[in-house]
């Protein structure tokens, strides 16, 4: 049996085993009320044949790279490869960031002039993705500690306000700040335990952290209000009573402000000592360490100032959605962060921004394709691990040359040339 046909059969066994596993999912349409079944035959006619054809593109691809024909494919490789090296020239410039900061600021500030309540509701929680996105950069990026339950530092700036509102009558403005210490409070705690941890260790035990917290909530019905949440959550007042339209559109620009804080903190973070030790201990920890880092102290850093802007938009989102409940802070939180922060190169502050960005809106576009949104979204995953796994935009890493530098090799050289 020749390559070809080999090919053609492992395509069409993988395209029948996924409409196999897919069909009970996607292909047969349940109705309780009517007590009826219905199997969309069309469907999964549908799935077959398009796996097919992606299969045999996928196979063949890799037994091309397998084989090293670069006869037939190396024109495909060089436009890939020029515009892999444009894009990263263009990603890779100062002004670019900057022009894009500044693009993403006057469409921000434009929207609600120009667009719908609708569009300045799911841009408002974009917004608020890009800040749990940038904070997670913190801790997984930027210090390489892997967290998996950072929704629940979200979960806790969003309940500050909801109970000390509802117990104390304390307002936003007063709330804010102390959402963002409670998480900061609540990462240094978590840290303690697990600075000895790395990895899949710690990865497990944040996890936990987070499902702990959620059934906490859940439980505390007395003092949390169980699985029915906080209600009647207020928005902060701009000097004077808001109609329901001017609150929506004021928490837009309260957000929207708290985002742009958000870049430009962490931005100049990752370039400071704490940010560089950060690196250092992500790059390294026995290097570090000998350099004279403390880690314990870097560690609790890094879970301090990540769970601090989760907090931080915790307390923005209860206080532009009036209510919430446990069921808003679960680990598919965790991992649509995660996978953000991933996806848009870890470390990159414009990367993480563009991936929350269009990882948020884009189900809202596109809902066309709704009943497929998390298919595409794992296929979307794969494809960057394989072709792209160091991100969208990858971070770029500083470098140092000695002062006078370049005056001594043109001085050794015109020695060089004398002799």
């Amino acid at each position: 049996m020749n390559a070809t046909m080999k090919i053609l059969l492992r395509s069409v066994l993988i395209s029948i085993w996924f409409v196999v596993l897919t069909f009970p999912v996607l292909c047969v349409k349940v109705a309780a009320r009517q007590n009826t079944v219905t199997v969309l035959w069309e469907r999964a006619v549908g799935m077959f044949v398009v796996m097919i054809v992606c299969s045999l593109l996928w196979l063949w691809y890799f037994h091309r790279k397998e084989q090293g024909a670069d006869a037939g494919t190396s024109a495909v490789r060089r436009a890939f490869a020029g515009l892999s090296e444009t894009w990263r020239g263009m990603t890779s410039r100062r002004s670019v960031s900057v022009s894009g900061l500044g693009l993403l600021l006057a469409v921000g500030l434009l929207l609600p002039l120009v667009g719908s309540m609708y569009q300045t509701t799911i841009f408002a929680n974009a917004f608020l993705y890009v800040m749990l996105a940038l904070g997670l950069n913190i801790a997984v990026g930027i210090a390489g500690q892997l967290v998996l339950g950072y929704a629940a530092f979200y979960a806790i700036g969003a309940y500050t306000y909801g109970l000390l509102n509802q117990y104390f009558g304390l307002g936003f403005w007063v709330c804010l700040p102390l959402g963002g210490l409670l998480a900061a409070l609540a990462g240094l705690l978590l840290g303690f335990p697990v600075l000895r941890l790395q990895g899949d260790y710690l990865a497990i035990v944040t996890l936990g952290f987070g499902e702990i917290v959620r059934l906490l909530l859940t439980n505390l019905r007395d003092f949390t209000g169980g699985s029915e949440g906080v209600a009647g959550i207020p928005r902060p007042a701009f000097f004077m009573e808001l109609s329901p339209e001017q609150s929506m559109n004021y928490m837009y620009y309260l957000t929207l402000a708290a985002m742009i804080v958000t870049i430009v903190v962490v931005a100049r973070l990752k370039n400071s000592r704490v940010g560089l030790a950060l690196q250092a201990l992500r790059d390294d920890e026995i290097a570090s360490e000998a350099m004279g880092i403390d880690l314990r102290a870097v560690k609790l850093q890094a879970f301090a100032l990540g769970s601090c802007w989760a907090g931080f938009a915790g307390v923005l989102l209860a206080a532009r959605i009036n209510f919430i409940s446990p069921s808003s802070f679960t680990f598919m939180d965790s991992a649509m962060v995660l996978s953000m922060v991933v996806l848009g190169g870890m470390g990159s502050i414009s990367g993480v921004v563009v991936a929350a960005l269009v990882l948020t809106l884009a189900p809202e576009y596109l809902r066309a394709f709704s009943e497929y949104r998390m298919l595409l979204f794992g296929a979307l995953m794969v494809l960057m691990m394989i072709f792209r796994p160091q991100g969208l935009i990858p971070s770029r890493k500083r470098e140092y040359a000695p002062a006078g530098a370049d005056a001594s090799e043109s001085a050794h050289a015109v020695e060089g040339g004398r002799a």
